[in-house]
């Protein structure tokens, strides 16, 4: 499993960190170093356990598996993995200037965390707003959390899709600038532990998913680009 690179730091701390522990462990046994509690024994020996895990759970927590990207270039792909938790009207004044749709979707912490690009398109639009960390879920998330925005331009019309921090996630990462290129289903950024992608488009555009749905990042159709004619 491709493992994101900025997971890498937190990894190798914990890997330090647990083999730090189990060195002391084993020391202990093989010398019979004398003045050391079995309750100090088995605080260290937690402390192996617990360490390991951490480094097992943030090595899972920074996976970027590769997606299945639809063959259907008419398809917009999820931006992020994890529940559908809203699908509605609103109006988009920031890049989409106007009447749009709305689907956002929550990010736990089991959830894959790497973003992907919904559409293939030139960059025009990037905004970095600092924020509060109120819970992801909740739809002032939306407006007063920290946020990235990153707006994108198609041949049927703008999208605009915001990385939302949640009450643990402190980092958020937006790699491409205005003017680049992206590709759908390409990695366009990263929110660490917990958070939310609202995506935004044009509202004649056909929605594809339902709130509830759980969609895969970079491999889930919700949604269906169409010209305004049809």
């Amino acid at each position: 499993m491709k493992i994101a690179r900025e997971g890498i730091p937190f990894a190798v701390v914990g890997t330090l960190l647990a083999g730090a522990c189990w060195i002391s462990v084993w020391l202990q046994g093989a010398t019979g170093v004398s003045g050391i509690t079995t309750a100090t024994e088995i605080v260290i020996q937690i402390a192996g356990v617990t360490t390991s895990l951490l480094a097992v759970f943030v090595l899972w927590f920074f996976r970027d598996p590769q997606p299945n990207v639809p063959t259907d270039e008419s398809l917009v792909v999820a931006p992020g993995q994890g529940k559908v938790i809203l699908i509605e009207d609103v109006v988009q004044d920031d890049f989409i200037l106007g009447a749009a749709k709305k689907i956002s979707i929550f990010l736990s912490i089991f959830d894959v965390h790497v973003q992907r690009a919904p559409v293939s398109g030139t960059v025009e639009y990037k905004v970095y707003r600092p924020g509060s960390y109120a819970v992801a879920w909740a739809e002032k998330a939306s407006e007063d959390n920290e946020q990235s925005s990153l707006g994108i331009v198609t041949v049927h019309g703008r999208v605009l899709v915001k990385q939302i921090a949640g009450l643990i996630a402190r980092r958020i990462v937006t790699d491409p600038e205005q003017g680049d290129s992206v590709k759908r289903g390409s990695r366009f950024g990263l929110i660490r532990f917990g958070s939310r992608v609202d995506l935004f488009f044009p509202q004649h555009w056909e929605v594809l998913c339902s709130v509830g749905d759980r969609v895969k990042v970079g491999s889930s159709p919700i949604a269906r680009m169409r010209s305004e004619e049809a």
